[in-house]
């Protein structure tokens, strides 16, 4: 046993033993995940034109998994060369091991041309979409023999949590592969489908008995945080993490037909004397908005519809121009809101007059029969607004309900985290359009805050060790 020189606790080695293409670590705090990822590296050093590269956001960050690699590579490979100014081991047989980083939006750039077999991710969550997506572009053999795969490890929360919660979290039951198919156009004129399947690996710190054994007391730690990091770090709970705006929101299936401690309903037939209102914010290269809200006798709003104006790829829009989105709301309000009075309200910014040549937005628009008024764009005032309509009262009912048929909107709020720059704000580079819609309706129908003495409804877990 004295020649061994790391073993694999049993989760870890599930996750090191599977063939997917892409699989995904993790989950809550403690589970090995670092450990798991810098020996993973090693798989393929005995093939010289093998290349992989360990990716942390910040170099700062890699320095960790850094230290972790100077304690085993020596001891797996006592030849092994680390050059301190590339971040590289190089190995006898000519393999190497790089050490990369990502600081800014504009990073990933630095890694055209390469290519890498292994790519892995340590804390997923920091990147964004098209990061990782980019150095998917970068992962290929750079000769035969070479085995070409993808690893990541993450916790919830992050700037990166609704993308990588979506792509590994929600498209299967953990433990379970997901095939994703995809079609290519050969030069022949053949089309060829395509599939790569991904895989997520649940852990945490009860899987991980050696830290358990060394520091029985980092599962006090855990259990000490506030109730969202432990829910997130201890627990592995995708849906209430840490940079959470609205820690408020609740989809919560048992309150579907009560309407009590969830905002998420069953559709029903809008009374015909609720007041109606449109909401839009526009996006070409990124998705549009369009909601309809209505207004109930107590002031309660519910969003009843929606159309939103994105690919099959997250924040990525379907580059409709504004005539277009005109003519799907008016052939929308012509068939199901016959009668109605719908009242528009949009983003600002589509008066501008110099968004294109044909005019305005909002005049283009008009020229299809369909009307806004200007928005109020006071950013905090109608984030706090939101909170508002979130909250629950003493019997649970809260001031705002969404529909269970508008899916994207259901996606998408709860996803948003705090920008780093303007704290009190949400980061704007996530998918935050529909969550601007709301903004525009709400500030129309503002509420003062109201006195609760009921927290938002927590989950309860299982909690192995009884704390």
């Amino acid at each position: 046993m004295s020649d061994v020189v790391w073993k694999p606790q049993p989760r870890q080695r599930e996750f090191m033993s599977r063939g997917e293409y892409e699989a995904l670590y993790g989950g809550a705090a403690g589970g090995g995940k670092s450990d798991a990822m810098v020996v993973e590296a090693l798989r393929q050093i005995h093939i010289p034109h093998y290349k992989a590269i360990l990716f942390r956001k910040t170099f700062p960050e890699a320095r960790e998994l850094i230290l972790k690699s100077q304690r085993i590579y020596p001891r797996v490979c006592p030849k092994a060369k680390y050059n301190g100014s590339e971040h590289c081991w190089t190995f006898p047989s000519g393999a190497r091991i790089y050490f990369g980083s990502m600081p800014n939006a504009t990073s990933y750039i630095r890694y055209q041309g390469l290519s890498f077999a292994f790519i892995g991710f340590d804390e997923l969550t920091h990147f964004t979409r098209d990061e990782y997506e980019y150095l998917i572009s970068r992962n290929r053999a750079d000769g035969e023999g070479v085995r070409v795969y993808i690893r990541a490890t993450a916790n919830p929360g992050g700037i990166g949590h609704g993308w990588v919660k979506e792509r590994f979290i929600t498209s299967a039951p953990p433990n379970t592969p997901h095939k994703v198919k995809t079609n290519v156009l050969l030069p022949d004129g053949s089309v060829k489908e395509m599939t790569r399947n991904r895989i997520f690996i649940p852990s945490s710190v009860f899987d991980n008995e050696a830290l358990l054994k060394n520091d029985p007391n980092y599962l006090a730690n855990l259990a000490m945080l506030p109730e969202a990091q432990k829910k997130a770090l201890l627990y592995g709970d995708w849906d209430t993490f840490q940079g959470q705006v609205f820690t408020e929101w609740r989809n919560n299936p048992d309150g579907y037909e009560t309407r009590n401690l969830t905002h998420v309903i069953k559709p029903f037939e809008i009374p015909k004397h609720w007041r109606r209102y449109r909401s839009f914010d526009f996006g070409y290269s990124r998705p549009f908005a369009v909601q309809w809200w209505a207004v109930d006798t107590d002031g309660k709003v519910y969003l009843y519809r929606q159309l939103y104006g994105c690919t099959d790829t997250p924040n990525t829009g379907v580059k409709w121009e504004p005539r277009k989105i005109a003519r799907a709301i008016r052939e929308y309000e012509d068939k199901y809101e016959q009668g109605n009075t719908i009242i528009g309200v949009a983003d600002p910014s589509i008066w501008d007059e110099s968004r294109g040549r044909d005019g305005t937005v909002i005049t283009m628009m008009e020229r299809e029969g369909v009307y806004f008024s200007k928005g109020k764009n006071d950013r905090l005032s109608g984030k706090m607004q939101v909170h508002y309509r979130l909250a629950f009262d003493d019997n649970g009912i809260p001031m705002m309900y969404v529909f269970d048929t508008c899916r994207q909107f259901i996606r998408t709020l709860p996803n948003l985290v705090y920008s780093t720059t303007h704290p009190e704000d949400i980061d704007t580079t996530q998918e935050d359009h529909d969550y601007d819609a709301m903004r525009y309706f709400l500030m129309e129908n503002p509420i003062k805050s109201r006195e609760t003495s009921v927290d938002a409804p927590v989950f309860l877990y299982e909690n192995p060790l009884n704390l």
